[in-house]
């Protein structure tokens, strides 16, 4: 299987911030753009792999500044990093404001995508090529965030052991 360039899975996105996007401190719902976010990386996981994706888990996102209506916000996404059947997706969102044009890092994340075959199945993926400067650091610095990603699966399923399936209701 052949590798692919990170830009080969480059999605971007612009749009405005209305109100009804908007929490009662006037900033856009973190869970409006982490929807935004899954969007977007889902484009960018079945550029690189031209299959079916489906989101494994969602392994970060750091909001660095609110967003505003008077901003749009750019989302910036491709992949950074990959293993035999899953995607590291790293996501950029970069607000700028419409009257000043300033322009800055609003957040950061990374999700993780896994490619399924004709029979439902994990399937490979290519592997992945880095050009930029960031992209070389995302590149580098995956196999960390990989491990990382190992643990809290494992500990997550450690906790769904102990959780309650009763009716909350009854």
């Amino acid at each position: 299987m052949k590798a692919k360039y990170c830009r080969e899975s480059k999605a971007v996105r612009t749009s405005r911030v209305f109100p009804n996007d908007t929490n009662n401190h006037q900033t856009l719902f973190g869970g409006k753009l982490m929807s935004d976010i899954d969007m977007i990386a889902s484009i960018s996981a079945s550029r690189h792999s031209r299959a079916e994706c489906v989101t494994a888990s969602t392994d970060s996102v750091h909001f660095l500044h609110p967003i505003t209506p008077q901003d749009s916000v750019c989302f910036e996404s491709y992949v950074s990093w990959t293993g035999r059947s899953s995607m590291e997706i790293f996501v950029k969102i970069i607000k700028e404001n419409l009257k000043s044009g300033e322009r800055k890092i609003a957040a950061t994340s990374f999700i993780t995508f896994v490619a399924l075959g004709e029979d439902g199945k994990p399937c490979e993926v290519p592997n992945v090529i880095p050009e930029t400067d960031e992209e070389k650091y995302l590149y580098q610095t995956a196999p960390e965030r990989a491990k990382i990603r190992k643990s809290v699966r494992a500990n997550s399923n450690s906790l769904a052991q102990f959780l309650s399936l009763d009716q909350p209701w009854s």
